[in-house]
């Protein structure tokens, strides 16, 4: 639990507070289409993969959620085959980029959940945005792949999108009864100070929960820790952005 779990919370949490939101499920799995209550049946005519390929505009892939700021580009399996009809396209790293181009105005947040793998979905996800939330377990293992995470970044960065930055790292799945999780916030804080957020989600059950019922925590239990925490995350993001474009 951690990028998903954050791309649906964390759209829904901002569009609860009133800006509209896109979030763009990249990921074949579909995950976040599915944690919003898009069943696979539903979405299997048109979606992102449509979209990518051209055989499909944006106002046709898009659909609404039960949240009324949020709407949702939803993924489906075929996805898997966008590496292989991108081979002979050229700049097909930019291919999201240009797609979401007509609509950035429309919204205030575009969030895009990509896939856990670094392949051709994620680098187009990468080359798409201006930022990058890291979702981080306060588990051992979480730290070790964090380096090449961030090696990808400046990479991208360097090579494909010059105004990609890294907005932060959100420690997720915090036990607070966990010698371990506080180990490891407190090794992440001590690296890389303020790129951590003040916001920590914690492990919570009713959060673990709501995808399987097809709704954000905060429409499944708007009392749950794990609301709380996603509500707390989207005001903190709101309040980093504004100083950015001050």
């Amino acid at each position: 639990m951690g990028k998903t779990t954050t791309a649906v919370n964390l759209a829904a949490s901002l569009a609860q507070s009133g800006h509209p939101v896109l979030l763009v499920d990249c990921d074949p799995q579909g995950n976040s289409t599915s944690g919003l209550g898009l069943a696979k049946e539903t979405v299997s005519s048109l979606h992102l993969y449509h979209l990518l390929i051209g055989q499909a505009a944006l106002e046709e892939v898009r659909r609404q959620t039960g949240l009324p700021n949020l709407h949702i580009l939803p993924a489906h399996i075929d996805l898997i085959g966008v590496e292989i009809e991108f081979i002979e396209t050229p700049e097909r790293e930019k291919v999201l980029y240009k797609a979401l181009l007509p609509v950035e105005s429309q919204y205030e947040f575009i969030i895009l959940d990509s896939p856990p793998s670094l392949g051709l979905l994620t680098l187009n996800a990468l080359t798409a945005a201006q930022g990058v939330l890291i979702a981080l377990q306060c588990e051992y293992y979480a730290l070790e792949g964090l380096g090449q995470l961030l090696n990808t970044i400046k990479l991208v960065k360097k090579n494909l999108n010059p105004r990609l930055t890294l907005q932060g790292i959100l420690l997720t799945m915090f036990d607070t009864r966990n010698n371990l999780s506080h180990q490891v916030a407190q090794e992440v804080r001590d690296h890389f100070a303020e790129l951590v957020l003040q916001t920590v989600i914690p492990r919570n059950v009713r959060l673990s929960e709501s995808p399987s019922y097809g709704q954000p925590v905060l429409l499944y239990d708007p009392r749950s820790k794990g609301a709380r925490a996603y509500l707390d995350l989207a005001e903190e993001i709101l309040v980093r952005t504004k100083h950015e474009h001050q």
